[in-house]
């Protein structure tokens, strides 16, 4: 398949089904915003290493959010229920707690699970901490050295969808770095999608085990264009570079399509090849081929 002057090769992303939670975080304005996302998504890119994995959604009008001021929705992803319940509370008191003016909202008060939040924090207001009831959602407000840090007392968890991929194969780094820009940007405009990697893209991806026995993932071999003639490559003959794009989603809806998007945005000049990253259909359940999902493009 081709798309454009880049082929679409026949193969399939697989993927994983994960726990996650959606937070919407406000604050005074877009700086003090700014850097409560940026502190509260660091090192999230992939639970190989991290807690969990993380990323902006979208950015709602104040409008829209439960206190008029500006905010953000953020989707946070873990292997379990449990993993959530341990990571969200530290990364909370840690990165948001401590960021002038911001507040933490529920952003999923219509799941049928949750984890407790505020409910968690507030042993930080050491007794002066205050709970307030509005309808049927409880609050926090735990006293802070610039008034108070209003937070929900617990968040919704739901299943999700995490490691759907592309990978952008280029001659050349500068055309793959403008594809895969490129293609993050197509996947921002998606709801219920967020790409975790430095910019949403993984330059080191993944393989499960190595030769070492204490790690459970190492580098991607196949994919690597300096180990050519050393491992059996599945790089395309013409290719000198390869990226992947990798996609966490609400749904197998969400991440196909978000993969669609991707796909469609990333192909052009410069770019000889799309593919996708698999473990054979042995460990994740969620397998998205690349010619399904182009198949009306």
């Amino acid at each position: 398949m081709q798309i454009k002057s880049t082929t679409i090769e026949n193969t399939f992303a697989e993927a994983f089904g994960m726990k996650y939670v959606r937070l919407l975080v406000t604050a005074h304005d877009d700086h003090w915003l700014d850097a409560a996302l940026k502190e509260f998504t660091g090192f999230s890119s992939s639970v190989i290493g991290c807690d969990l994995e993380i990323g902006v959604e979208n950015r709602p009008p104040p409008a829209e959010s439960p206190d008029g001021r500006p905010g953000a929705t953020v989707l946070a992803f873990g292997f379990s229920k449990k993993a959530l319940a341990e990571a969200v509370p530290n990364r909370t008191g840690q990165c948001l707690m401590t960021c002038p003016t911001t507040a933490v909202f529920n952003g999923m008060a219509e799941a049928d699970e949750s984890i407790p939040l505020g409910g968690k924090l507030r042993y930080f207001g050491d007794g002066f901490q205050k709970s307030k009831l509005v309808g049927n959602r409880r609050f926090w407000r735990i006293p802070v050295m610039e008034g108070e840090f209003l937070v929900e007392a617990s968040v919704g968890v739901a299943k999700g969808v995490a490691g759907g991929n592309v990978i952008v194969q280029a001659d050349k780094i500068e055309p793959a770095l403008e594809a895969v820009r490129r293609g993050v940007d197509a996947v921002s405009l998606l709801p219920g999608v967020i790409t975790p990697f430095p910019g949403g893209v993984a330059r080191s991806g993944s393989k499960v085990g190595s030769q070492y026995k204490k790690l459970r993932a190492s580098t991607a071999d196949a994919y690597c264009p300096t180990l050519r003639g050393r491992v059996e490559s599945k790089l395309d003959q013409r290719a000198n570079v390869a990226l992947e794009i990798v996609i966490d989603g609400v749904s197998a809806d969400a991440v196909g399509q978000a993969m669609t998007n991707a796909c469609l945005a990333a192909a052009g000049d410069g770019i000889v090849a799309i593919s996708a990253g698999n473990y054979g259909g042995e460990l994740g359940k969620h397998h998205f081929h690349l010619h399904d999902l182009l198949g009306d493009h």
